[in-house]
């Protein structure tokens, strides 16, 4: 009489012997991935002892030009903030854009001569006192009087030191 294993027998049984097999095989993967390895070498970085400085290459007359498009792109800039609704107005966009404007008029004084640097001074006062306005009016009630000076500035300024009018003044 054959005696029969149960369902059960017999799968524990071949768990038991896949286990077996596989534990005598190894898993080298399994291994490889719980060993230490071994920590490598610093590796020595390069050290910079002295930076390099590039020096401005443009002439008098390219920074010249390159600051009043900029200051021309700032202004533009002011006036397209300033021409919104007073529920769309940004102010301190706007007094960003007056920022920048600024800079890049002080930016083009040194690169005029003594005589076009005086004539330069009101404008750049006027500059500082229309984003000072903007400073002040931080709920837009005088923005269209802001507006108005900064589009009578923009006019005078491209009048009097466009390149070709101020070309015989840069140093």
């Amino acid at each position: 009489m054959m005696v029969t294993k149960s369902s059960g027998q017999k799968v524990a049984n071949l768990s038991i012997a896949l286990f077996l097999i596989l534990n005598l095989i190894g898993c080298e993967a399994f291994v490889r991935k719980f060993t230490r390895k071994p920590k490598e070498a610093d590796r020595q970085e390069e050290m910079v002892i002295a930076p390099q400085e590039y020096k401005n290459t443009l002439s008098h007359e390219e920074q010249y030009r390159q600051y009043f498009t900029f200051w021309k792109a700032w202004q533009d800039e002011l006036l397209t903030a300033m021409d919104v609704t007073i529920e769309q107005t940004n102010n301190k966009k706007q007094i960003d854009c007056a920022n920048e404007a600024l800079k890049n008029l002080m930016s083009m004084k040194p690169l005029l001569n003594s005589g076009a640097q005086k004539k330069l001074d009101p404008y750049l006062s006027r500059s500082i006192d229309l984003r000072d306005a903007l400073e002040r009016d931080y709920y837009g009630l005088n923005v269209s009087l802001n507006r108005q000076e900064a589009r009578r500035l923009r006019k005078d300024i491209l009048q009097n030191f466009s390149f070709p009018d101020i070309k015989k003044d840069l140093l």
